[in-house]
């Protein structure tokens, strides 16, 4: 079995459980989970919370300083090497091995203990309180600056060397740390030496010393029944992976890896998440010899070698780190997007499966890129009820002006009585899948694409007119094709929609394999041609590119309500709309299926919650008086649901304010429609007195009532025909006379 634990190490496992080169085991020994953790921790009494994102308000903490040291500070057998690399002080028969000595193959002297003793001063100015805890590269101490009044500092040691040349180059290449400074990464102030009458001399980084616990430490105390108020639900989860994406973010921009990121390199002090261990922080220049890193949260050895170190193995390691938290999560009160059923669990899973892909094209590129994504599953996960929702900030997506539904929030049309249809259904309001895929939101145009410029200067008033502007731009473009293709849609041409998809499918090249805007449009293109199936499958796939928009899942949700399967349909819609107060569209489909329930006042209450700023309001109230006032399948509606309908249709604004006119004129002749329906059921008990209905509703009274409203719909009749079809209404309608 080859060797796992070491980067580049050729070596394999022999029979004894080691590899024969490296002399470590091929996984490392799992920690005792019965292992108390003495470490106390508690909310602070003067604050109870600091906020990540204006999102996620995590609560302060206070920290016991004497209890702060819970690591074992004796060195692992399988991680005890000469400075020649030779396994030493390894034990034997059953006994333990030696702490220090000299290894039996060169006489390299060896101590695994700590080297600077409480009171030792390093580099004449920082003096030993003691030793914390053992890091990856060497052992950590609390030390105080003499030359700053004593202020408490950490010293990490780094680095060994008997090479005098090699020790200063290597002193040189760590000052950079110094130059660091960011509020989520620990600041290093200085690199110091001393010579350790073992190993030689022996590089230090000083930082400064946090009072706080790892998150491996954290995540411990949240599983320990002694400390209740120490939680780890999802939304705190997703707010220190933004915190942490915001120090990659730092050093990947000027050109740094951190490369050892997992739970235990990131602090969470009172009221603030820092990453440490700087030790293996190193330039991006495509290698791997030296790299630092822990093989649980490692990229595969085949990528090492081809690519290197890079962001993206960064952010491979954060996902692996975001991953191994998920796994011990607790329960969040207030969160109803993290519940087991809610679709913000399976957005934050998709979020993790993407930054640990096996394929590095498929991964986040860059740490902003993964952050938009993270905070967009955050935002899921956090949102709650109607009075918290806030609108949605900007996203890979340009806001859609058109609202998904066919119907249910519009007037009747004159024609639902000239069709001399009597007691017509509400139409269930579901838009058809063309009207779907030409009014979903459009992909913001890449910046980075060379005819950005020009393509912000166009503005077209139909898909004609659009496809005639960039027809004048010279520069290939894969902007410029997806424009095609959807203006192509618009004109019900999908063969030259798929042709301008192709072209922009090669100018992307092998990128293409990666790029989710052509999954969206082949996904549009399946939709178009009412391939429901197909749709669904390539807009499932943009949802786990980019998880956290909210577009993948509101056609998901449409793909799902066409498939007659109303709970996953929920699923979806209720995820967007609970997130966006301004995605009416997933109102209305949430309303349609409360209708298909025969819930009423579900739906009504869905379309209740469009806010009064929001394009679509007059049409979720329009609605709302359609769905209390209209037959269903399922019977008619109750006096008291037709009551509301006429108080709520006095309160809409039709017609530019009128009193009266052709709006008006039909939703009052629907509602008395349904009124003498009910009168001629025995089912008008409790109908409502006022001019509407009449004063009382009597089946005499509302004849006429609605004989005068078949003759007002007469009036906006342009065809002959259809003003005949009225008039035999009122006809048929209004009460015997003698005369």
């Amino acid at each position: 079995m080859s060797c796992t634990r070491t980067v580049g190490c050729p070596g394999s496992v022999d029979e004894t459980g080691y590899c024969d080169r490296c002399g470590l085991s091929p996984v490392p020994p799992p920690v005792a989970a019965d292992q108390p953790d003495r470490s106390q921790v508690s909310r602070s009494a003067a604050r109870d919370s600091w906020t990540v994102a204006s999102l996620v308000s995590l609560p302060v903490l206070t920290f016991a300083p004497d209890q702060a040291v819970t690591q074992s500070l004796r060195v692992p057998e399988e991680a005890r090497f000469c400075a020649k690399g030779h396994p030493v002080g390894r034990g034997r028969a059953g006994r333990p091995g030696l702490d220090e000595g000299f290894c039996p193959r060169c006489r390299t002297p060896f101590s695994f203990l700590p080297g600077l003793r409480p009171g030792v001063v390093v580099a004449d100015r920082y003096q030993v309180v003691r030793c914390l805890a053992r890091g990856g590269q060497g052992w950590i101490y609390l030390a105080k600056d003499t030359h700053q009044d004593h202020i408490e500092v950490a010293l990490k040691g780094v680095l060994h060397a008997n090479d005098e040349k090699a020790l200063a180059a290597a002193v040189q290449e760590r000052q950079f740390l110094n130059s660091l400074d960011h509020p989520n990464i620990v600041r290093s102030i200085d690199f110091a030496l001393h010579d350790d009458p073992v190993a030689g001399p022996t590089g230090y980084i000083v930082m400064d010393y946090l009072d706080g616990m790892s998150l491996r430490r954290l995540l411990s105390a949240a599983k320990d029944p002694r400390q209740p108020d120490v939680t780890l639900p999802l939304d705190h989860i997703l707010a220190y992976g933004h915190e942490i994406l915001a120090a990659l973010d730092y050093l990947h921009r000027r050109g740094l890896l951190y490369t050892d990121m997992k739970p235990d390199n990131v602090m969470r002090t009172a009221d603030r998440v820092k990453v440490i261990d700087l030790g293996g922080v190193r330039r991006e220049d495509g290698g791997c010899a030296g790299l630092v890193g822990s093989p649980d949260f490692l990229v595969s050895m085949e990528e090492l070698q081809t690519r290197g170190a890079t962001a993206r193995s960064d952010l491979f390691a954060l996902g692996r780190t975001l991953a191994e938290l998920f796994a011990y999560h607790t329960p969040g009160p207030g969160t109803p997007g993290a519940a087991r059923d809610a679709l913000g669990v399976e957005s934050f899973r998709r979020l993790v499966a993407r930054a640990t892909h096996p394929d590095w094209n498929r991964r986040f590129a860059t740490a902003s890129e993964m952050s938009e994504q993270l905070l967009g599953v955050l935002r899921e996960i956090v949102a709650g009820g109607r009075d918290q929702r806030q609108p949605e900030p900007v996203s890979l997506f340009q806001p859609s002006a058109r609202l998904l539904d066919t119907g249910l929030g519009l007037v009747p049309p004159l024609h639902t009585w000239t069709a001399e249809q009597d007691h017509p259904v509400l139409p269930d309001g579901c838009p058809t899948a063309r009207a779907v895929a030409l009014g979903l939101p459009v992909p913001r145009p890449d910046p980075d694409d060379p005819a950005a410029g020009e393509l912000a200067t166009i503005d077209a008033p139909d898909a004609q007119s659009l496809l005639n502007k960039l027809a004048t731009v010279r520069q290939a473009s894969v902007e410029v094709e997806l424009g095609r293709c959807r203006a192509h849609l618009e004109l019900a041409d999908p063969r030259s929609a798929v042709d301008a998809l192709t072209a922009a499918t090669a100018l992307l090249g092998v990128r293409a394999a990666a790029d989710w805007r052509l999954t969206w449009h082949r996904a549009l293109l399946a939709l178009a041609g009412d391939r429901i199936d197909e749709a669904a499958r390539e807009f499932d796939a943009v949802y786990a590119d980019i998880p956290g928009e909210i577009a993948p899942k509101l056609a998901l949700g449409y793909c799902a309500e066409r498939d007659g399967d109303g709970v996953r349909a929920t699923r979806y819609y209720a995820a967007v709309w609970r997130r966006d107060p301004f995605q009416a569209s997933a109102a209305f489909g949430l309303a349609r299926l409360r209708l298909a329930a025969t819930d009423r006042a579900g739906a009504v209450a869905i379309l209740d919650e469009v806010p009064a700023l929001s394009r679509h309001h007059d049409a979720a109230r329009i609605a709302a008086v359609r769905v209390l006032s209209s037959r269903l399948a399922s019977g008619l509606p109750g006096a008291g649901e037709l009551n509301q309908a006429v108080r709520r249709l006095a309160l809409l604004h039709l017609d530019g304010g009128e009193r009266h006119g052709e709006s008006r004129d039909r939703l009052t002749a629907a509602i008395r429609e349904v009124a003498l329906d009910l009168i001629r059921s025995g089912n008008a008990s409790g109908l409502v007195r006022g001019p509407a209905l009449g004063v009382p509703p009597t089946e005499r009274g509302v004849r006429e009532l609605l004989d005068r409203s078949y003759r007002a719909l007469a009036q906006q009749a342009d065809q002959p025909e259809d003003h005949h079809v009225l008039i035999d209404r009122a006809n048929a309608v209004r009460p015997r006379t003698r005369w």
